[in-house]
């Protein structure tokens, strides 16, 4: 077991350790290095993207000691009184820094009247105060306090950004995380390192051995089988439309996620094309995949006699990825494209 949760203990803590948000990273360094600093920064992005970590690394780099530097939830601390509390402490002097940081987060949590408490303060700062906010809902952010500070979007973490980070996050943990397995954690991710390493530590945690296989992360997941994603494609290659219904069915009493689900689908789906049409991107694409599912594509692509393994049907399953967050029932998105792509109604 690991006793310090693995987004705490590999948490960036200098601008060079911060993952794929280098164009807020230049940034913020330039300030530094100029001391062209604002009174307030508004950070917004997806949960797990860094914003916490790269205000923290921001207050350390302009000599904020821990003693100046206030981390604030706005979640439950949101009313006015806090807000007030909040205001009469910046206009005391830092202890032993030039500044003095106070770092909110989740700050779209904050009721109207506290609002309103904020933008005073905000609208004349002390000298020797920074404010940090932190949102992932730009939008109940009202535009009197967005017009006010310097505004930084955090991009989501690209699968491929999240799976090498989690392969060497189990290295340094002593662990040999293949590719296809850390993709999987990548997708499961959803863009947010901390959502990444959350998996990981499961996988760490309940995984017998050093070497973890996809096999493993998909029991202690929960993640779809690969035979059930495989599965899908296969019987779409074979034009057997009651294969592919009866896998969905199959995904479905099984409790998993569909959404999910349909991704993997989609992600494969799109390997095997690019193998098919651009074969000479095998060596790259390697990494991404297990050498059983590398196989099971080029075996594929080879039995697909009717071209079905093209860009229309990839184009019918992401509509039906588009619109299985509206379906009331959640596998009729998947069992509509099936549909459409076996009787090739795209002719």
């Amino acid at each position: 077991m690991h006793d310090l949760a693995l987004y705490r203990k590999y948490r960036p803590k200098s601008f060079s350790e911060v993952l794929g948000q280098d164009h807020i990273v230049k940034v913020l360094e330039s300030s530094v290095e100029t001391n062209k600093v604002s009174h307030a920064y508004l950070f917004v992005g997806s949960r797990g993207t860094g914003k916490t970590s790269v205000a923290r690394i921001f207050a350390v780099s302009i000599g904020v000691s821990p003693n100046d530097l206030y981390e604030i939830d706005a979640a439950s601390n949101r009313g006015i009184e806090d807000i007030k509390l909040l205001r009469d402490g910046a206009r005391v002097l830092p202890f032993d820094s030039k500044y003095k940081i106070y770092i909110i987060d989740e700050v779209h949590m904050l009721s109207k009247d506290a609002w309103g408490a904020l933008l005073k303060t905000l609208e004349e700062p002390p000298k020797h105060v920074i404010f940090i906010l932190a949102t992932t809902e730009l939008q109940k952010v009202p535009e009197t306090i967005i017009s006010r500070c310097q505004v930084f979007t955090f991009k989501k973490a690209s699968d491929t950004v999240c799976k090498k980070m989690l392969i060497d996050v189990a290295k340094s943990e002593g662990y040999d995380l293949d590719g296809g397995s850390a993709e999987l954690l990548a997708i499961l991710a959803d863009g947010s390192f901390r959502d990444g390493l959350g998996e990981l530590q499961k996988v760490l945690n309940f995984t017998k051995g050093k070497k973890i296989k996809r096999e493993d992360v998909e029991k202690i997941t929960g993640a779809p089988k690969t035979t059930l994603v495989n599965d899908i494609i296969s019987a779409i290659v074979g034009k057997n439309i009651d294969r592919g219904i009866k896998t969905v069915r199959m995904a479905s009493e099984e409790n998993l996620d569909m959404k999910l689900y349909l991704k993997l689908i989609v992600i494969k789906f799109r390997m095997a094309i690019i193998l098919r049409y651009a074969p000479k991107l095998k060596g790259e694409m390697a990494g991404d995949l297990s050498e059983a599912d590398m196989e099971f594509l080029q075996s594929l692509i080879k039995e697909d006699k009717e071209g079905m393994l093209r860009s229309p049907a990839l184009a019918f399953l992401l509509e039906a990825y588009q619109n299985i967050d509206i379906a009331f029932i959640s596998e009729l998105p998947l069992e509509l494209a099936l549909v459409k792509i076996i009787s090739k109604d795209y002719k």
